[in-house]
């Protein structure tokens, strides 16, 4: 096996050669519209809205989970519209969420349906280009040297 500069290299060359590649753990700035958070429904009135009476006193109050079948288990904030069923253990931070996950939609869906996108849609960003097969072949080698590296590093 080379040694790890020259694997570290080659890879490096693979990836400069895959157009419009992102860097790891950054999205493309495609979108042309934004959410706007501060249109967020107020939680009291989107859950009650909803079809979900919320019952008793305070800042957090309860409703059924519809996730599960209960009732009585699921936790709303009034103030954030953070929400936790203490039965099934789901939960969000937000009435966004909640639609989210209620209504099975992605990010995009749910903040349009609750009014809070204005502008089109984010755009998808366009994925890598296939590799050729010795481009996999140098990638996975240089991946197996990272792991021997740190398989020897746990160790000592």
């Amino acid at each position: 096996m080379p040694p790890l500069h020259e694997t570290t290299t080659a890879r490096v060359a693979v990836l400069h050669a895959i157009p419009n590649r992102e860097p790891h753990g950054q999205a493309s700035r495609n979108a042309t519209g934004n959410f706007e958070r501060d249109r967020l429904p107020d939680p009291i009135s989107y859950f009650e809205a909803q079809g979900f009476p919320l019952r008793g006193p305070g800042l957090w109050r309860t409703a059924r989970c519809d996730f599960h079948g209960g009732s009585d288990s699921l936790r709303i904030n009034t103030r954030s519209g953070g929400w936790c069923c203490m039965a099934c253990g789901a939960k969000g931070g937000d009435v966004l969420a909640f639609h989210m996950q209620h209504h099975g939609l992605n990010f995009y869906e749910a903040a349009k349906a609750l009014d809070c996108w204005s502008g089109d849609a984010p755009q998808r960003p366009r994925g890598p280009a296939d590799l050729s097969d010795r481009d996999r072949l140098e990638l996975v080698a240089w991946e197996l040297q990272i792991a021997w590296v740190i398989l020897g590093d746990t160790r000592r």
